[in-house]
Parts: structure tokens; sequence; C-alpha cells
């Protein structure tokens, strides 16, 4: 406990350890804060799901903060829902049936126009279809009549789609800019104020009802944006974390621990078994690491356990082999271990209790390193396509963001997001990594 105590404060003289640790600590936080707030079937039937979920969300939104560094503002979405008390809802009976009015107002402050607005509605009825008639009203008192229409049990509404003002703006292209235009100024300057929305709703039956969902589509939405099918980026983004997190840690840990009880054997018994594991070792080390992981995720399986078992596999017999039996072909020859076998301890017991622990203070700066290597190779796999397609993870953000082009579309928000990520975590451990070595290998501790 006093030496835990001792390297502790070690790695805390070093301004790059702390840093490191504080990056680590809040990768962790924030993988925590995922698995708490959105359990792992909840991350992944969000993820699979098309606009039927995400039908609030506009496509290819930025992030709603890039409105504090442009001085144009864009427009930021948002939906309301009758069904919440988020609009007001009027009921009036009449015969056997009823009015019922729903109100909105909302203040449109940006300096672009909004891609699109929708109504959703959610009707009960037996028979008898009720019928509702829809207006916006802008700041200056104009009145846009956007539909009379019957309302099936579920139905939406585009406001830019609907025929008379496709045809009082001569196509729907320009529905939004001209309801959201200042008519005083010149062509493409938004009228700011507040905009009302006047649904009035009629139903034919008892124990009718009628409710609605105002979305308006802007160009910016939530932390982290949009892709193509409308899926909040903040959820990969979150959930990439401790996924990342547990593919690194593990692949680290099991290739480190193992390699080192190979060495560790091969040492000990020599022999032919010393050959063997060399032979193999050399082997492997000039297979191509790469080409065989994108193969093996191409005709076998792309699920993210069986790369990491690959990986892990192709990464015990590396070069690390040889300098852990460099220095256990050395310890081995030890006075403590001639005491050792002379008392009659097992072969086992020499290696995992006499000879794997002093080769823990090496083993623990090579195992923090190694982190980010495997964390980008998990990540290169699914920038390639070959990633496990059920799981939300950073490099298949980038994935998708590559295969929709979105660099040449100027949608550098969803690639940097994830990369700027990779990049933090991969820095967490190495500064941490580097740190470590100089506590644990004396001979750096002077540089």
């Amino acid at each position: 406990m006093n030496s835990i105590k001792k390297s502790f404060k070690e790695i805390l003289r070093y301004p790059s350890a702390i840093i490191g640790l504080l990056i680590i600590f809040l990768l962790v936080v924030e993988a925590a804060y995922a698995m708490i707030t959105i359990p792992y079937s909840e991350a992944i039937r969000l993820w699979r799901s098309g606009e039927d979920v995400w039908y609030a969300n506009p496509k290819l939104a930025a992030p709603a903060w890039f409105n504090y560094f442009t001085a144009k503002k864009q427009p930021i979405s948002f939906h309301v829902n009758s069904a919440d008390g988020q609009m007001d809802k009027v009921v009036t009976p009449s015969g056997d049936g009823s009015s019922i009015k729903f109100t909105y107002t909302f203040d449109y402050e940006a300096d672009a126009f909004p891609q699109e607005v929708m109504l959703y509605f959610t009707t009960t009825y037996a028979v008898k279809q009720p019928f509702a008639s829809i207006s916006l009203f802008t700041p200056d008192g104009r009145e846009f009549r956007v539909a009379d229409t019957g309302i099936d049990h579920a139905q939406n509404i585009r406001i830019s789609q609907q025929d008379k003002l496709m045809t009082k703006f001569e196509g729907s292209q320009f529905v939004m800019q001209g309801i959201f235009s200042d008519p005083n100024e010149a062509k493409g300057t938004p009228l700011k104020g507040q905009y009302k929305l006047v649904v009035t709703s009629f139903t034919f039956e008892k124990d009718s009802n009628i409710d609605v969902n105002f979305v308006l589509h802007g160009t910016l939405y939530g932390l982290a944006g949009t892709d193509m099918s409308r899926r909040d980026l903040i959820i990969p983004l979150l959930w990439g974390a401790p996924i990342a997190l547990a593919f690194g840690l593990l692949a680290s840990l099991g290739t480190s621990v193992t390699t080192m009880i190979i060495a560790a054997i091969g040492a000990w018994y020599g022999g032919w078994i010393d050959d063997l594991i060399q032979r193999i070792t050399e082997v492997n080390m000039v297979l191509p690491f790469l080409p065989i992981l994108i193969m093996i995720g191409t005709f076998f399986s792309s699920s993210i356990w069986v790369i990491l078992g690959a990986v892990v596999l192709l990464s015990i017999f590396t070069g690390s082999i040889k300098s852990y039996r460099a220095i256990f072909v050395q310890v081995r020859e030890s006075p403590y271990i001639e005491a050792a076998r002379a008392y009659g301890a097992s072969n086992g017991r020499i290696i995992m209790r006499y000879l794997v622990p002093r080769m823990i203070p090496l083993l623990i700066p090579g195992l923090v390193s190694s982190v980010p290597s495997f964390i980008f190779f998990e990540a290169t796999l699914a920038v390639l396509g070959l990633g496990d397609p059920t799981l939300p993870t950073w490099g298949k953000i980038i994935n998708d963001a590559e295969s929709y082009g979105a660099l040449y579309k100027g949608l550098y928000y969803w690639i940097l997001e994830p990369s700027i990520l990779l990049m933090i975590t991969g820095l967490g451990f190495a500064l941490l990594g580097f740190a470590l070595d100089r506590v644990f290998n004396p001979r750096l501790r002077g540089m």
C-alpha cells in the first residue's frame, strides 16, 4: 500500500500525468452518464431507427451553439405538442362533437429561413373524420391560410407542400421564404418577431379528440447536430465513449497480460516450448495486421466482440514477447528464484508469483499507452465500413459522414466532433502513459 501511495505521489509530480488523468476521468464520467441516462437497448433502438422516431429533427442540422460564433443567426429547430400541454388548447362542446382550437405563438429572430414547418395530427374517431383549418399569422398581421382539410387518425401536413401556398409563391422551394420574408425589405430578409399558429378543428362524434405536434425544422439543432437520417448525433457521441474505453481497455489488458505470461512460460521452460513461442512470434510479426482484420470483418463477422478477439489474438505474439523474454531470462537466475526452487515451489507458482510480478512496473506504462492504438483500430475498421453496424460509435459517425460526402458539402461538424473525441482520448492515455513510463523506468526519471 505504501509503494502504491508513493508511486501515485510520484505520478502527480508530472503535469502531463495530471492532464491525462483529468481527460480519462472526464471520459469515464461521460461513459457513465451515457449508460445511466440512455440504456444500451434504448441507444441501439434510437441509433437504428429512422424518420418514424426522428421526424421532429431536421436533416443535416449543425449544432445550435454555432450561433455563438456567427454574425448571421441561423434558425434553431423546435417542436411542441398539445398532448403535453405545450400549446393552448380550448375545447368547446357542440352537439355530438366539439370545436377544438389550438394556438401557439413563437418568436423568430433568425437571419435565415427555416427548412420546413410541419404539423402532425393524432386523432381518435370511429366513423366521422374530424376537420381542421390551419392559419399562420406573421408579426405584421398578415394571415397565411395553410390548409382546410379532413384529418385522419395519424396525418402530417407539410406547409411547403400545400397547393395554395405553392401556387402563391411559385413552387414549394419558395414557400418558407415567402411566409417568413419581410415584405418591406429586400428579398431574402426574414421578418423577425412573434408568429402565431392557429388551428381550428371540429369533431363530429362523442369522445373524439385531436392533438397537434407543431415542428419547425431550422438549420441548427441540439448540442451535436443531426445526420442525413435526422438522428441526433449526441447519442453516438455519448455512447462512443463507453464502447471505445471498453474495447481499448479490454484489448490492451488482455494483450499485455497474456503476452507477459507466455513470455514468462517460454523463458522458464526453455527448450522446444521457448522455440515454438519465438517462431510463432516471428511469423506473426510479419503478418499484415489491418488487412487480416479487414478480411475477418468482411468474410466472417463485423461484431465488435469478434473483432476484439481477433485483435487480442493478433497482438499477443509481437515484439513485446522478445523484450519480456530477455528480462525473464535474467530474472530466472536470481537468488530468490533459486531459493524458491530449493523449498520445492512448483513451476506454475514460480512463474505466477515470482517471475510475472517483477514485470508489472514495466507492464503498466505499456498497457496504458497501448489503449489508444486499439481504440483507433476499432475506429479505423468502422470508418472503412467494417465496424459493428448495430453500435453507435465514433468511427461509425465518421463512416456515415464520409459516405454522405460531408466534407464536400461543408458539414464539417459531422466529422470533426467524433474525430476530436478520438484525438482527446488518445492524448489522455498517451500523456498518462509517458508519465508512468518515467515513474517506473528509473533511466527516464531524469529526462
